[in-house]
Formats: structure tokens, C-alpha cells, sequence
């Protein structure tokens, strides 16, 4: 039974601590769109995304006017198109330009599954997707792309991933008088889910249903006042607070899943439980970890408090919802979070740093600026790097980079709104430019052998 006290709590964490549901994602599947000829195929594809979500847009509206609860995002994920390029053939990019109408028509703010899936190899379709995604992101303002370069079953494709480098550059390059805002729109995956409802890197799997609702919290805010108000607790105690409070933040996020399904008639799908941060002061995982009584994230002992927390929060989360799912963790994206700004500002955090500590949380290298000039190859090798974590550890990792063009460590890149901005971050300046072209699979570790 709900009572005062319950209402009187979830009033003040949408007020004071920044509680929303980060955002309500339609997946839907464009595998029956596909055509020989490019413009029925695209036709089919505007066709379908804006009938099935006309009114996602205004019952998101509705539920945040009706329960008081912030919907701060309303997007699509569509099956990567890669599958429906390969299908149906033609120019990629007209495909983007398809989903960039339909984003338009339907009003929401992103439209992700411009994405390829070649951890084991390419697939008809999937390389000319991926020389086109520069191109792609610079003509289209809603449109995001993702990348799948490895997994636990399959191993790592290095030729994908020495591709992915220059794509990651050109994409800088070919928006960098926008602040290369086309890097902000691309995610390179290891293990990437079907069902994650966040950006850049949602796409619907072809697993998934034809349309589906899936759902994103966060509260970061939350967690780190809960905190607040217990000081003298050990750390078992800081694990049960935590796992109480995402427990409280999930069951909303179940209440507007189950809403929004009901309202759209579409099957409700899975709650993402990640704690995503903002740039708002207060709303900063790295404010969660300092809290627990590190002086500044990014020292010693950030990798196991950030551990502590990701395993809570998913503890917490699964007790109040049996469809869990996307990536379900804490995110650490440093342009994204007022904390990690201040922490790599100071030098206090350092991309060595966040290389460990995404091997014990959510996704991986999340929006980091790093020196205009780095070469492709270095690029390729971060990603490398990652991917390797992901596999062995058979977790989804992902590299989401910036090169700052013109910019050098320490100057500041600045996107607005949820992006945020931050300091250029230092790089290892050592080549691998010898072991990127060797090109080839890195081998599937001896665990993805479980049948």
C-alpha cells in the first residue's frame, strides 16, 4: 500500500534530487520495409516509424503531466540499418536522411539504429553503413549510429575496428565546425544489447519484438542524498541504502514502462535502471563516489566504490522489476556528469583511470574529448583496449570519443544540454600502428565456450 511518507519521498526526488525517467524508447523493426527498389524501401520505412510512433511523443507528455514525473526524452530505435541496406541495397545515407524525416515528423529528440553488426565479419550492407556514417551524422540532427566490433562468442574484428578509427576521425573532421557533435552521435559496442533504450548506441534487435516500449531511469541525484544522510554507515550498510533507493527509482520506471504500453498498445519491453548523469550540479555519479568518502573521483579506490555501486543498483533494481535489461549499471560519460568534468579538470581523473573503472560498470569510454590531432590508428587502439575488457569479462563495453579538431589537452569542448562539455583529455602518444594493421580476429576468449 502506498502511503504518505512514500509520496512525500518520490515528491522530493523529483523536486531536489533530480529523479526522472530519462527517457522512453519505441523500438521498432523495419525488417518487413525492405525492397529492391531504394525508394519504396525508404517510403516504407517513413511509413511505418510514423504510424507506430504518432502518438509517442504526446502520451509521454500525458504521463509526465498526469503522475508528475519528468520524461526528460521520448526517442526510437529501429533494427540496424545495415540488415536493411544489405536487403534492399542503395545509397546508405538515404536511409539516415528516411529516419531524420520521421524523427521530424514524430517529434521526438533522437532516432538510433544507424548501425552495423560486424563483430565476426561484414555482412552484405554492413561496409558501405559504416564509410557512410560521417556523411550520415553530419547531413541528419537526430539521427545516431552504432557499431558492434566484438563480443564474448565471437571475438574481436579487427578489421572493423581499424575502420571504426578513421570513421571516428572523419566524423569529427566533417563536423568540426559544430563542435564535432557527429562523435557525440556515435557509439563503437562490444557486446552491445538489443533492447538498451539509451543514445547513442540504441538500436532494435532483430531478436526483439515488431515494436516494443522500452524505458530508462536514472537518479543519480537520489542515490548520492540518500547517501548523504547516512555518514556514518560502513560499507555493507552504503551497498543495502543503495540497492533500497534503486529499488524506489526502478519501480517508477516500471510504472511508466507499464503505462506507456498500455496507453500505445505496444508490448512493454524491459527498465534500463543505469544511473545516467547530467551536467546539472547534483545529478553526478562522481559525486556518488565521493560521498561514500573519496576526496576526488578518479583517485585510488574509485574502482572499487564504483563497483560497489553498480553491483547495488542492479541488485536493487532486479527486486522491483523481472524485466531488466539495455545496459542496467552506472554510467560514467565525462562530459555528461558535473563531477567528472570537475575531476578531469583538475587532473584528479584520467582516461587510464576510466579505462579500470569500466570494467567493473556500465558501457565503457563514454564522451571524452580527447587532442584534435590523434591519429586514426590511436583512435582504433582505445577501442581495441575496450572491446578486450567487454569480451573477457563478457560485459557490454563501448567507446563513445570526441577529437577535439583544433584543440589540444586542456582546452574545453563544449556540445550544451545533456551532452554537456569538458577538457581534452591526454593520450598515450606511443604508436600501435603496426599491431592495428595486422587487421584479422582477435580470438573469442576460452569462457564464451558454455553450450
Amino acid at each position: 500500500m502506498i502511503n504518505t511518507r512514500d509520496i512525500l519521498e518520490t515528491i522530493t526526488m523529483i523536486q531536489e534530487e533530480n529523479l526522472d525517467i530519462r527517457t522512453i524508447t519505441m523500438g521498432i523493426s523495419l525488417l518487413d520495409c525492405c525492397d529492391s527498389d531504394l525508394g519504396r524501401a525508404c517510403g516504407r520505412i517513413y511509413d511505418k516509424i510514423t504510424r507506430r510512433a504518432e502518438r509517442l511523443v504526446r502520451t509521454g507528455e500525458e504521463i509526465e503531466r498526469e503522475f508528475g514525473i519528468p520524461i526528460i526524452n521520448k526517442r526510437i530505435s529501429v533494427t540496424p540499418i545495415a540488415m536493411v541496406c544489405g536487403a534492399s541495397g542503395g545509397d546508405p545515407v538515404e536511409y539516415a536522411l528516411t529516419l531524420e524525416r520521421a524523427a521530424q515528423a514524430v517529434g521526438v529528440n533522437f532516432i538510433g539504429g544507424y548501425s552495423a553488426l560486424v563483430q565476426k565479419g561484414f555482412a552484405a550492407g554492413d561496409e558501405a553503413l559504416i564509410r557512410s556514417i560521417p556523411e550520415a551524422l553530419s547531413r541528419t540532427e537526430h539521427v545516431c549510429s552504432s557499431v558492434n566490433i566484438g563480443s564474448t562468442k565471437a571475438g574481436i574484428n579487427m578489421d572493423a575496428v581499424g575502420l571504426m578509427g578513421r570513421i571516428v576521425r572523419e566524423a569529427a573532421e566533417i563536423t568540426a565546425d559544430r563542435d564535432c557533435i557527429g562523435c557525440a552521435k556515435l557509439v563503437v559496442f562490444c557486446n552491445a544489447p538489443d533492447d538498451n533504450p539509451f543514445m547513442a548506441g540504441a538500436f532494435h534487435g532483430a531478436g526483439e519484438p515488431d515494436c516494443v516500449i522500452n524505458v530508462g531511469v536514472s537518479g543519480p541525484g537520489v542515490v548520492r542524498a540518500a547517501l548523504a544522510k547516512a555518514p556514518d554507515c560502513d560499507l555493507t550498510g552504503v551497498a543495502d541504502l543503495i540497492k533500497r533507493t534503486a529499488f524506489k527509482i526502478t519501480r517508477m520506471g516500471q510504472l511508466v514502462a507499464h503505462e506507456a504500453s498500455k496507453r500505445l498498445d505496444v508490448p512493454f519491453g524491459i527498465v534500463d535502471l543505469s544511473l545516467a548523469p547530467t551536467p546539472a550540479v547534483g545529478d553526478s555519479v562522481a559525486y556518488i563516489l565521493e560521498e561514500m568518502g573519496l576526496e576526488k573521483c578518479g583517485g585510488h579506490g574509485t574502482t572499487a566504490a564504483l563497483a560497489l555501486l553498480n553491483d547495488a543498483v542492479k541488485k536493487g533494481g532486479t527486486m522491483a522489476s523481472s524485466h531488466v535489461g539495455g545496459l542496467s549499471g552506472a554510467f560514467i560519460p565525462v562530459t555528461e556528469d558535473a563531477g567528472m568534468i570537475e575531476a578531469a579538470r583538475c587532473g584528479a581523473l584520467s582516461i587510464e583511470k576510466l579505462e579500470a573503472m569500466t570494467a567493473v560498470c556500465s558501457v565503457g569510454l563514454d564522451m571524452i574529448a580527447i587532442p584534435g590531432d590523434t591519429p586514426a590508428e590511436v583512435i582504433s587502439a582505445i577501442i581495441a583496449d575496450e572491446a578486450a575488457i567487454g569480451m573477457v569479462n563478457s560485459k557490454t563495453t563501448a567507446v563513445r570519443v570526441i577529437p577535439a579538431i583544433g584543440k589540444q589537452v586542456g582546452e574545453e569542448l563544449s556540445f550544451g544540454g545533456l551532452l554537456g562539455g569538458g577538457p581534452v583529455m591526454a593520450l598515450k602518444t606511443t604508436s600501435p600502428a603496426k599491431f592495428i594493421a595486422r587487421g584479422g580476429r582477435i580470438p573469442a576468449p576460452l569462457q564464451s565456450l558454455k553450450n
